[in-house]
């Protein structure tokens, strides 16, 4: 351990980095120079290293403990962490669903700077937030035409009623006057989602419960808290605070983080839901399609893209350029 650095464990980025792990019934620790979790068996028990320098994102749910030596390693690597019920759901030890963060002093200025050239406008705000909900069709537009298999499971994103809902939704979108119009927008559309993907896999009677016990509805909760923690490790890394939210700040804790994951929810989360709960899938396997699915259509790279685009676009190149000197 005397020549470990943290410099070492930053040589992939984390829009880059490929793992995301969830936890249970076992305890984290380090154990020569590796963060490791320890299971207990009735025979022996047994050692699985976690990649900590490929890691975005640990959640650790039902009986689960972590030392401390391993929790200097995994701030050392960069990786955020979160303390949360079975399933991933929901977080307890969070505020206002931050995480435990590392420590952050030698982040990037340059995208919360141009973060704050704009937010404290409401026009620009309100454009920054018509360009989040943008972005969000566009890439529910790639995935869904994109994916072989949500295609074969009837996810057509060229479907008539798709079509007519994000027709509607664009008009909606380009008119609103305040970010209360655009939530209930989206809204709207969300709902022609749930109605589609419930009838494209022949899940009768479907409304949408946040506390509800049947498994499309515990997959969506799953699958969003995901989701969840791929933008708070994005906007960790960008360096800009949660609270500077363009759409749900005044309505959900959170707030930016909301913004962020919204933008890959409706595309890959949603549909694999709906398609894990017709097969009546475990927690494990739809847990571990919907990590398959950001790493395949690069979740992350998506959000950091679109944050950082956001951030900047006000900055000239020259001006970037003499920041990050």
């Amino acid at each position: 351990m005397e020549d470990f650095s943290p410099s070492d464990l930053k040589t992939i980025l984390h829009s880059k980095r490929a793992n995301m792990y969830y936890l249970e019934y076992c305890r984290v620790m380090q154990k020569d120079g590796r963060v490791l979790y320890l299971t207990e068996a009735k025979h022996e028990n047994q050692y699985f290293n976690i990649p900590i320098a490929n890691t975005t994102v640990l959640l650790l749910g039902n009986g689960t403990s972590i030392t401390q030596a391993a929790m200097r390693m995994l701030a050392q690597a960069g990786v955020l962490v979160g303390f949360c019920g079975g399933g991933s759901t929901p977080l307890h030890m969070s505020c206002e669903v931050e995480w435990f963060t590392p420590q952050s002093e030698y982040r990037p200025t340059e995208y919360l700077h141009g973060w704050l050239k704009f937010w404290f406008d409401d026009e620009q705000r309100l454009a920054a937030a018509k360009t989040f909900q943008q972005a969000r069709i566009q890439f529910l537009e790639k995935v869904w035409n994109k994916d072989r298999e949500l295609k074969l499971e009837g996810f057509d994103f060229n479907n008539d009623a798709i079509q007519t809902a994000l027709s509607t939704f664009n008009k909606r979108t380009g008119d609103a006057k305040k970010q209360s119009d655009l939530l209930l927008t989206e809204a709207q559309l969300t709902k022609v989602l749930y109605k589609f993907a419930a009838n494209n896999t022949d899940i009768k009677d479907f409304t949408r419960q946040h506390q509800s016990t049947d498994k499309a509805n515990d997959f969506l909760n799953h699958g969003n808290y995901l989701a969840y923690g791929l933008a708070a490790s994005c906007l960790w890394v960008l360096g800009i605070p949660h609270g500077f939210a363009v759409l749900h700040g005044k309505t959900r804790r959170g707030a930016l983080v909301f913004d962020v994951a919204d933008l890959v929810k409706d595309a890959l989360v949603l549909p694999w839901a709906f398609i894990c709960a017709k097969e009546n899938a475990t927690e494990q396997e739809f847990r571990q399609q919907v990590l398959r699915a950001f790493t395949d259509h690069k979740a992350l790279d998506f959000m950091f893209e679109t944050v950082k685009q956001v951030a900047l676009q006000h900055y000239t190149a020259e001006a970037i350029e003499a920041q990050n000197l």
